[in-house]
């Protein structure tokens, strides 16, 4: 089996070919008559410039030589229908010199290369003249030494006028499917251009909580390197030594581990900062633009746990930029607990207002709530009342973890029940001197 590749442009050419096989010898039905009987004028002749401009591959004179036996055929078959005393010779006598018109007008077409001029209209339209013209004499001088019909001078005028007309009418349809085309890329390119805004955001906010990452792990590797060698010194002391040079070995093997993390963290964030023409995240970000990151992150997170979670906030007062980092651990830490404990779909609102020298969160949800039983256990380290698939229970390390920053930052969180149906309502207050730019 024999398996044709034709490309696009082929195959669109092929349908214009067919679309002006139907189309050309319709429109030419509209006849006018300046010279005799024999010759005629019609709105075939815009309609066939109109179709040859729009080729690419096929060569003009292929769609000329048919649609030039197609005109004759047609016209021939509309006078066998109308006509009770069809006379075959005298039928094809009256139409067979169209062919030769259009058949040389697509010579001429061809010979002049018009598509070398596709973006200038004027030019077009100066050559389309000429070649009708051209084509004129072609169908006069065939029906002179076939018919011997004569060429009444005074008609050339009016030819000239028709092939004026013509130009001008292609190029007015040709203006506007150009126009058409170009409003058409228009709103591709505009596409185009949202969607890569949209990429280009949303790597924006990856790469800030990568940023995060690679702060937290720089703090991990410290700390670690610090216990090892404090546990190395304790080993001198009267204890029991092999279980410190253990623990010192372990302390020193998570050091290893967290920096080979933000090393991996390091080569990636690199590479996303080039690709989004980035040189350097600022540390200290505008709270509109903070809390929106958490918006979109976190619905995003949700509609991968397959969850409609709808994120709303406010922002009250006039805000400097804050330390995006320290803002970023503590209040995603609620807002992806709180998406994590609606159960399929639900509203998670957060309101910020600057109160004199702190800056204060409420963080509500509709979900289930918190006990109060559990409500001073949450904070605690290990614990969790979230469980996976398989029943592995979260660390737990998430609020504990929010609790030992609000301690560093002289701060405040208190957690409370909502005033009217389920959820809970976490109130963070945070001083603002310790959030912005010092100096």
């Amino acid at each position: 089996m024999i398996i044709l590749n034709i490309s696009p442009t082929l195959k669109k050419d092929i349908f214009i070919l067919i679309l002006m096989l139907i189309t050309v010898p319709l429109a030419g039905v509209i006849n006018f008559y300046p010279i005799n009987a024999a010759f005629r004028i019609s709105f075939g002749v815009p309609t066939f410039l109109f179709f040859l401009l729009l080729f690419r591959q096929i060569p003009a004179v292929l769609p000329g030589f048919l649609t030039a036996l197609n005109i004759v055929g047609l016209r021939i078959l509309i006078e066998f229908i109308q006509d009770e005393h069809f006379h075959w010779p005298s039928s094809f006598q009256a139409n067979f010199s169209s062919f030769f018109f259009y058949l040389a007008y697509a010579c001429f077409f061809y010979l002049a290369k018009v598509q070398r001029f596709h973006n200038r209209l004027i030019v077009i339209g100066l050559i389309g003249i000429v070649i009708e013209l051209l084509s004129d004499i072609v169908e006069l001088t065939v029906q002179y030494f076939i018919l011997g019909t004569t060429i009444k001078f005074s008609a050339l005028s009016e030819i000239l006028m028709m092939a004026i007309s013509h130009s001008f009418i292609v190029l007015s349809f040709f203006t506007i499917m150009q126009l058409y085309e170009a409003q058409e890329r228009e709103r591709q390119i505009r596409k185009q251009n949202e969607h890569m805004l949209l990429l280009i955001s949303n790597l924006y906010e990856e790469t800030i909580h990568l940023k995060k990452t690679l702060v937290n792990a720089e703090n991990i590797t410290k700390k670690s390197y610090d216990l090892y060698k404090g546990l190395n010194e304790l080993k001198n002391v009267p204890t029991n030594a092999d279980s410190i040079e253990e623990l010192g070995k372990e302390a020193l093997n998570i050091a290893g581990e967290v920096h080979e993390i933000k090393k991996d963290n390091q080569r990636i964030f690199a590479g996303l900062s080039k690709l989004i023409s980035v040189e350097r995240f600022a540390d200290y970000m505008d709270l509109h633009e903070l809390i929106s990151i958490i918006k979109r992150t976190n619905e995003k997170y949700a509609t991968l746990l397959g969850k409609e979670i709808q994120i709303e906030y406010s922002i009250r007062g006039d805000h400097p930029p804050y330390h995006a980092f320290t803002l970023l651990s503590i209040i995603n830490n609620i807002v992806t607990n709180a998406v994590e404990a609606i159960d399929n779909r639900g509203t998670i609102t957060i309101n910020i207002e600057k109160a004199q020298e702190s800056i204060e969160f409420r963080i509500g949800d509709n979900g289930p709530g918190i006990p109060s039983k559990r409500k001073n256990a949450i904070f605690k380290p290990g614990f969790t009342s979230k469980y996976d698939h398989s029943g592995n229970p979260s660390t737990g390390m998430g609020l504990s973890f929010v609790k030992d920053m609000m301690a560093q930052l002289e701060g405040e969180i208190t957690v409370e029940d909502q005033v009217k149906g389920t959820g809970s309502i976490f109130m963070i207050r945070l001083p603002v001197n310790h959030l912005i730019k010092k100096g």
